[in-house]
């Protein structure tokens, strides 16, 4: 009409914003995605946390950071001459810098979360006041984590990496686990779901989709066994690796060959090959990544040169940390993919709900609708029952952050004097994971038969 909206006052504009800082967490990812349900972003925005910190992590592995590292007093000493003396055998300060600085990080996250695990115990509903702490107050969140982030920082050395890496130990093992379990309800959903289509539509496109995901699976799978007996072994050493490997494939052959029985698929007429597919190559995944941590040369093509099975050889320029191997990127990249699914992510299968404490939204009846001004809407989907356990998904991201610290440090254990920095502690929790995770998926093929009277569907 030719006329244009007058700004808003600046009174308003400040308003608004300390509404998004201090309110509900739809306010703050809105413009992105409108319609999203309280409980979806609420659990985005903590994910983003963890990925900020993961960040910095990374930041601080990199060498110019590492030599400002240099100046706080827990890791090196100055010497005679003004040289900085290693506190940890032959390795490099550097590297014990950019250690320790991940370790000091991932305590102030897995500290900051654990604290949340404890505030939002038994939250039934949005109404539970504590449901606004969990909700919003985002600005002060975020204050609160720099600030147990700078106290990690100031903590005295001591034994407090020694202990905080077995905590690390348990956590990662725990965490890889939870990977387990939601990559086998994922492989039971994507199987039922394309089953379905092909029985509604009646086409046998989605059949041959099955087959086709179901043969590359074991495609690569094959392929990576035949990669780890090549650069992993040797002919007259490496029998751990060989024990480890051919184990791993035997068991994925038994649960393969299990999941066609006659009598599981009576039971169970959703399972199959693709399940078993997918359980096999993520178990050869969790193999590689095992011995790309054992402490031996000859059986680790990705362990410098100059090193022995448990002794650092002095060389002209000492020891060069190896940060970013293609075991560590990948694993990394699982990490954060199977985070996003915890945060976005609620099962089909009502067991795997009870398990993580996750269920599927109820119908939102208009009237409960809680629209939020905001430069789109937002609604509370939590007024009659959480949609998810505010205090388990924090747990899981407690775990999460101690599993990303093992991953950025190749499982670095301190004290470990004219040792290397990859140890057996880390084969041994992997290879662990890979055997919970199969003994699992073989659960939920054989439970429905040894428990009869229950209902498994």
């Amino acid at each position: 009409w030719g006329w244009e909206e007058a700004p808003a006052h600046p009174s308003r504009a400040r308003g608004r914003w300390a509404s998004c800082l201090c309110g509900s967490a739809p306010c703050i990812l809105c413009g992105c995605c409108p319609s999203s349900r309280n409980s979806t972003v609420t659990r985005l925005v903590f994910t983003t946390f963890l990925l900020l910190g993961v960040l910095v992590c990374i930041i601080m592995l990199s060498p110019g950071v590492e030599s400002q590292l240099h100046k706080l007093p827990w890791v090196c000493e100055e010497g005679a001459g003004g040289t900085l003396v290693v506190l940890q055998g032959h390795i490099d300060c550097g590297s014990l810098l950019g250690y320790r600085a991940v370790y000091r990080m991932c305590f102030a996250m897995a500290a900051f979360f654990f604290l949340f695990t404890l505030l939002m115990g038994c939250v039934r509903s949005s109404r539970d006041p504590r449901a606004a702490i969990q909700n919003g107050f985002w600005f002060f969140k975020f204050l609160v984590l720099i600030g147990i982030t700078v106290g990690a920082f100031y903590i005295p050395d001591g034994s407090f990496s020694d202990i905080w890496f077995y905590f690390g130990v348990v956590g990662s093992f725990l965490f890889l686990l939870i990977q387990l379990v939601l990559l086998i309800d994922f492989a039971h959903s994507w199987n039922q779901r394309w089953l379905c289509r092909a029985e509604e539509r009646d086409s046998r496109a989605w059949y041959a989709g099955l087959f086709f995901f179901t043969l590359l699976f074991y495609s690569l799978a094959i392929a990576a066994v035949v990669l780890l007996f090549i650069y992993y072994t040797q002919p007259d050493a490496c029998y751990e690796g060989k024990v480890f490997i051919g184990l791993n494939l035997t068991l994925c052959v038994c649960v393969s060959i299990t999941a066609v029985l006659p009598k599981v698929q009576d039971a169970q007429p959703n399972s199959g090959l693709l399940q078993a597919s997918v359980i096999t190559l993520y178990t050869m995944f969790v193999t590689w990544l095992a011995l790309s941590n054992v402490p031996d040369q000859k059986c680790n093509p990705h362990l410098p040169a100059r090193l022995s099975n448990e002794t650092v050889l002095a060389g002209p320029q000492g020891y060069e940390t190896q940060w970013w191997d293609t075991p560590s990127i990948v694993g990394l990249i699982v990490f954060i993919l199977c985070t996003l699914f915890i945060s976005l992510r609620s099962s089909d299968h009502q067991q795997v709900n009870t398990l993580m404490q996750t269920e599927e939204c109820p119908p939102i009846l208009e009237q409960q609708q809680q629209v939020v001004a905001c430069d789109g809407r937002a609604f509370d989907n939590e007024q009659d029952g959480v949609s998810y356990s505010y205090s388990f998904f924090h747990f899981c991201l407690v775990l999460a952050s101690l599993h990303v610290m093992m991953t950025l440090t190749n499982w670095y254990q301190p004290g470990e004097t004219l040792k290397m920095v990859s140890t057996w502690t880390a084969v041994w929790v992997k290879i662990c994971a890979s055997w919970a995770g199969l003994l699992l998926y073989l659960w939920t093929l054989v439970a429905p038969l040894l428990l009869p009277n229950r209902d498994f569907s």
